[in-house]
């Protein structure tokens, strides 16, 4: 059977499970309910509109680091109350490793109130509000007291909503935001996505407003920059720690770091371009 073939009839096997138009609607993108303008040519959006499976305990069951790659190339979905779907694929995250970790704030074991997600079963929503306004969400892993930023993200499906929702959160009259500039950023995901304190603690595996996905077309090693993490400001050498990962090349990243791509280059990781 070639790749073709093979990949049309998983699609039409997932077809009687999926809340999703049929694959022939698919091919015409602009007749979908909510008249949605996503992307076209986003190699990943057809096969996962269609995917409707969900990442379960035993994904977020796994040490921080290697969680946080292993987010790379997933997909956040958030089920907005209107019925509409909102699907955005991982390209940017920060690990956050516990009591050790000097800008983690869970640093010292210490529990709180506030960190309290940080403390439960992979797979929990821990959401917090930075300068009193903005909201940055991360998932915990394994580790007492660590947890995963979810940086960025790269706009799937829902693209029109993501703009209603950014735009509502802003004061007076707004340019309309190119689709790279949507979720480029944790606290613009967040916006992007509607999520606020109320996710709280959620669990990812569980909850029927938000969940993830599995992404099509996984990224290599090769394909990942691995670098410092962004405004940890005076926390010693934690601050250098290559704690941040994203995925080489992608337009959606919040922040690039070319002297780091080009050392990764210099050691073979991948060619430079």
């Amino acid at each position: 059977m070639t790749r073709k073939r093979k990949l049309l009839a998983q699609l039409s096997g997932l077809q009687s499970n999926s809340s999703f138009p049929p694959f022939d609607a698919l091919e015409n993108l602009n007749a979908t309910p909510d008249g949605d303008s996503s992307p076209k040519s986003s190699k990943y959006f057809a096969i996962e509109k269609k995917n409707s499976s969900q990442l379960e305990d035993d994904f977020f069951n796994q040490p921080c680091i290697s969680l946080a790659k292993s987010f790379l190339g997933q997909i956040l979905v958030r089920k907005l109350p209107d019925g509409r779907e909102l699907w955005g694929r991982i390209v940017e995250t920060e690990a956050y490793l516990g009591g050790e970790d000097e800008a983690s704030h869970s640093k010292g074991g210490k529990q709180t109130q506030r960190n309290a997600a940080m403390f439960m079963k992979p797979g929990t929503l821990y959401v917090y509000q930075i300068y009193g306004i903005y909201f940055c969400v991360n998932v915990s892993s394994q580790g007492e007291g660590a947890a995963v930023l979810l940086r960025s993200l790269e706009p799937l499906q829902g693209l029109d909503a993501m703009r209603e929702l950014r735009s509502a959160s802003k004061k007076g009259p707004t340019k309309l935001l190119k689709d790279w500039q949507l979720c480029n950023g944790p606290s613009k995901l967040c916006q992007a996505f509607g999520i606020d304190k109320a996710f709280d603690q959620r669990d990812l595996t569980q909850d029927a407003a938000i969940w993830m996905a599995p992404g099509h077309d996984l990224p290599g090693e090769e394909d990942v920059v691995t670098t410092t993490r962004i405004g940890i400001g005076n926390r010693g050498e934690w601050a250098q720690k290559p704690l941040r990962f994203y995925l080489r090349g992608n337009k959606f990243v919040s922040v690039v770091d070319k002297k780091r791509e080009r050392e990764m280059a210099a050691m073979g990781h991948f060619s430079c371009s």
